[in-house]
């Protein structure tokens, strides 16, 4: 019989509305989880143990009124601490913001709270979310539960530890060019970014607005669906967010009648130079296993990827500059004690110590992408590779449901082993950035283990078709066991 914090989202809200078990004992468990595996993985930034026994309690006495509960009533989850919370800080792992208490809270936190959701912590993540190993935080790296020398992925490192060191359920994370799908890659865990424009923004501390979107971690398909169906839905205070009607993700998980006569691609630039052999015969036989489901597949050609990673990060970079343009210290953020001399020379002194040296790399490339002379040969040239790309992927799709390949190039690699070379580490996300320049959707679920190390394959649909994507996963985690290993903590 599993132990209370091993229990799925579905199956704790259920115990809970069945009174089989007591929502604030329950929460204890996760807490003790949560103490003994956090000074190994270190996925939290900020905990918030009384908060959340103190919501146990109101649950429990909604239960014991027979007072209807919530979707998720009673289950705990983790929060990027990139994503806004009331009253609580919201650092973005960066010491420019390590004492900023947000005044309100972001759509998707509001949106778990109306569920009854319970928030525990918010978790540790890549310095504005700059980054795929959770390396640059500044509170120090998360860890991989699976291997403790090796990076858990980033940028949403610590929602992807936390989930497979079952100290939480539920996750949510940002994806800005696949740091949703790579800690869920690393980690051994289901992680989606979700069609641009499905989930509201607000609340999300930016990095590069045209790109990113929050997304959710979960332990199985069915619990991300339904973390899905909770957070999407059109929001008037974000001018990116599409007006379409809800869905419910679980119960369209069910409908898998079709599911084993979809017809799958696989881009084979996906497959190309700089991806691991291991990972390569790894994703195979899980396209394997779902063409003895039913499934169809076949090679596609997508050209423009070889020029997706250059244009992504131009773009990315680009908008950084912009982003993080009001970071001053003198507003608000990071200031040093002796501010002494000019305007420029305090906003130069207070950005060079509030910011960690990718960060400051990132701002630098940016803004000199956009400078005069230059924004028509970068900024301008990387927009139109974006277009031609999403074009490419349009004419894929015309002949497949979904497209299938590897979600990151390599296994999780030595806590640094790589951060003194950030061109290495930005050849990671050649596999993931481009469904953040299409808009498409995008998951990761977990599809083998190569030297005790875990391997993810990358499911893209199309725009606002998530359910397509959840159900291949669903398929394939029902006739596989990956989801249900866990590390030794």
């Amino acid at each position: 019989m599993p132990k209370h914090y091993q229990l799925s989202a579905l199956e704790a809200t259920r115990q809970i509305r069945n009174q089989e078990l007591s929502c604030e004992e329950y929460i204890l468990s996760i807490f003790e989880r949560i103490n003994k595996t956090e000074v190994k993985v270190r996925a939290f930034v900020t905990l918030l143990r009384e908060q959340a026994i103190e919501k146990a309690k109101e649950v429990d006495n909604l239960v014991k009124k027979q007072e209807k509960l919530s979707l998720l009533s009673g289950v705990p989850i983790a929060i990027k601490d990139v994503i806004c919370t009331n009253g609580v800080r919201t650092t973005c792992s960066s010491r420019m913001l390590k004492d900023f208490v947000p005044p309100y809270d972001a759509t998707v936190v509001n949106k778990l709270n109306s569920a009854g959701a319970i928030i525990v912590g918010k978790t540790n993540m890549d310095e504005f979310a700059m980054g795929s190993t959770t390396e640059t935080s500044f509170f120090g790296p998360t860890r991989n539960p699976w291997n403790l020398d090796k990076v858990p992925g980033g940028s949403s490192g610590g929602s992807a530890a936390a989930v497979i060191a079952e100290d939480v359920p539920l996750a949510l994370g940002s994806d800005t060019g696949g740091s949703v799908r790579c800690p869920a890659s690393y980690c051994s865990v289901v992680g989606l970014k979700p069609t641009y424009g499905l989930v509201s923004r607000y609340g999300l501390i930016s990095y590069a607005n045209s790109l990113e979107q929050i997304g959710p971690f979960a332990r199985t398909v069915e619990d991300c669906a339904l973390l899905l169906s909770i957070i999407s839905g059109h929001d008037d205070r974000d001018s990116t967010s599409v007006n379409l009607p809800s869905k419910d993700y679980v119960s369209l998980l069910k409908s898998e009648d079709e599911t084993n006569r979809l017809r799958i691609g696989v881009p084979h630039e996906f497959f190309g130079e700089g991806v691991d052999n291991d990972v390569k015969d790894t994703v195979w036989e899980a396209i394997s296993k779902l063409e003895s489901l039913g499934c169809t597949y076949d090679e596609v050609s997508i050209p423009s990827v070889s020029y997706a990673l250059a244009a992504y990060y131009i773009i990315a970079m680009s908008e950084a500059s912009s982003n993080l343009a009001r970071y001053d210290g003198l507003r608000y953020g990071f200031r040093q004690e002796k501010d002494e001399g000019d305007w420029a020379t305090v906003y130069a002194k207070n950005r060079k110590e509030g910011f960690g040296a990718e960060v400051r790399r990132r701002i630098i490339l940016g803004t000199y992408a956009l400078s005069a002379g230059y924004y028509d040969q970068y900024y301008l040239k990387a927009l139109k590779v974006r277009t031609v790309l999403r074009r490419d992927f349009e004419r894929a799709f015309k002949e497949f449901d979904v497209l299938v390949g590897p979600t990151m190039p390599l296994l999780p690699f030595n806590i640094g082993e790589k951060i003194d070379d950030p061109l290495t580490l930005y050849m990671c996300d050649v596999l993931t950035v481009p469904a953040n320049l299409t808009g498409y959707p995008a998951m990761s679920v977990p599809c083998g283990f190569k030297n005790d190390l875990p391997v993810g394959m990358q499911i893209i649909g199309k725009s606002f078709n998530e359910e397509t994507i959840l159900r291949v996963a669903h398929l394939f985690e029902q006739s596989t066991d990956f989801h249900l290993r866990r590390p030794r903590l």
